[in-house]
């Protein structure tokens, strides 16, 4: 399986150039050549296999004869060491959480695949590798714990500025050892900015071995398909015929990760792309007209960007034509007022606790299926308890973190930086 940039100005390469690249020289994206097509038995026996059988599954056909399958199933049954359950919050409407592991994320399965990869292809390389990864909240902290102490590795988180949790900020600033969290004064889109200029920066790039846990790596990205096949492997026949995912989205990733599961065969019904108040894709939706913007902070903070990187990877898989992807995806967005209330409501009709991005997605399925019938399959990104200072006031519970979850007690360990990129490039020169 080779690789293409979606700019197609440079040359296809394989899974292992294209994770360690992270992004193309060209300032494209990466995309599979071609997505395979799982086979009918697959899907005829998908309800009796475990999780981590899917897994292999799904991520050997990208692999192909440069992971052979043992190594390959040791990776995947190590990166998906935790459940990924679909719990009923009411008639037709599911919640599949994705915060049962590490770090109460659903980051935590593409990092913690990446990890693995990148280790096991460097196992055998004598330069160190630097992982840069610009983070609104979550993926640091995912990236953080699936990368710490993994031999040969360094890795730079670029977070901004008071706009995280106090939870995830000291998930990813209190390890130390290889893991170096940049407090940026800027937004997310300043961070993730930053990131892009050292890769497209070749010199830079080469000489620091620069790659990227972002989910524009297609090493997060792909394994983010698996826990869609997942939980439709958790339906029942008759809910299989016409399943909805109501995605809370930010850069996209999640949803691209659907998209190329649908397209591996997947009979996915529709998709609902909803976000917060940085509403570029819903209004590209609604308008055919993308008009970046700058981020705007709300209490879903790992939605908060205004350019996503992975909606080039959407306009790919749709051929650049908005009106198939508008066939396939209905896009809503959504304010801190609404979302607050609907995590008050639902806890009121049904006691399940909603996160502020599950809750955006409630919304959006809610709003879908008044006009349209469906198996509703909200994903629910992150644990309540990493927003318990939104959450504990919209309900009358105190947010309990899950008893596998060891939080430190050591001091913050971040260095404040500017968003000038000079002044990050100096940084990853003196320090790599």
């Amino acid at each position: 399986m080779k690789y293409y940039s979606t700019k197609s100005e440079v040359i296809p390469v394989s899974f292992k150039e294209a994770i360690f690249k992270g992004l193309p020289d060209d300032n494209g994206l990466f995309m599979p050549e071609s997505i395979p097509k799982l086979s009918e038995s697959f899907f005829e026996r998908i309800s009796e296999m475990t999780l981590p059988e899917i897994g292999l599954e799904v991520i050997k056909q990208y692999t192909e004869d440069e992971i052979p399958t043992d190594d390959l199933k040791k990776i995947i049954d190590e990166t998906l060491a935790f459940e990924i359950p679909l719990k009923k919050i009411k008639k037709d409407v599911y919640s599949l959480e994705l915060f049962h592991g590490p770090t109460l994320a659903f980051k935590d399965v593409g990092a913690r695949f990446l990890a693995r990869s990148l280790s096991y292809f460097s196992a055998s390389e004598d330069k160190k590798l630097t992982v840069l990864v610009a983070t609104s909240g979550d993926t640091g902290s995912a990236v953080a714990n699936g990368f710490y102490k993994v031999p040969n590795i360094d890795v730079v988180i670029l977070y901004p500025s008071g706009k995280i949790s106090d939870f995830q900020e000291q998930q990813m600033t209190t390890l130390g050892g290889n893991i170096t969290a940049l407090e940026i004064d800027g937004t997310f889109d300043d961070c993730q900015k930053l990131v892009k200029q050292a890769f497209l920066d070749k010199k830079l790039s080469k000489e620091k071995n620069l790659t990227s846990a972002n989910s524009i790596n297609m090493a997060r990205l792909l394994p983010q398909s698996i826990y869609y096949f997942y939980a439709f492997a958790q339906l029942n026949d008759e809910q299989k015929k016409q399943a909805v995912f109501s995605v809370p989205s930010g850069n996209y990733g999640n949803i691209s990760a659907g998209l190329l599961a649908q397209n591996m065969g997947l009979p996915i019904s529709h998709f609902l792309a909803c976000s917060n108040a940085n509403d570029t894709v819903p209004k590209y939706l609604e308008t055919s007209e993308y008009i970046a913007k700058p981020s705007v902070p709300t209490i879903s903070n790992a939605m908060d960007v205004g350019d996503p990187s992975n909606f080039v990877r959407m306009l790919d898989l749709f051929g650049d034509s908005h009106k198939q992807m508008k066939e396939a995806i209905t896009g809503y967005s959504f304010s801190d007022d609404e979302t607050r209330a609907t995590i008050t409501r639902v806890f009121e009709e049904t006691e399940y606790v909603l996160d502020p991005h599950g809750a955006v997605a409630y919304l959006g399925l809610e709003d879908y299926l008044e006009t349209n019938s469906g198996t509703g399959i909200i994903l629910e990104t992150a644990h309540p308890v990493k927003f318990a200072e939104t959450v504990e006031k919209q309900i009358p519970q105190k947010m309990q973190i899950p008893s596998h979850i060891q939080l430190t007690n050591l001091d913050k360990k971040s260095i404040a930086m500017s968003k000038d990129f000079e002044s990050f490039k100096t940084f990853l020169e003196a320090k790599i």
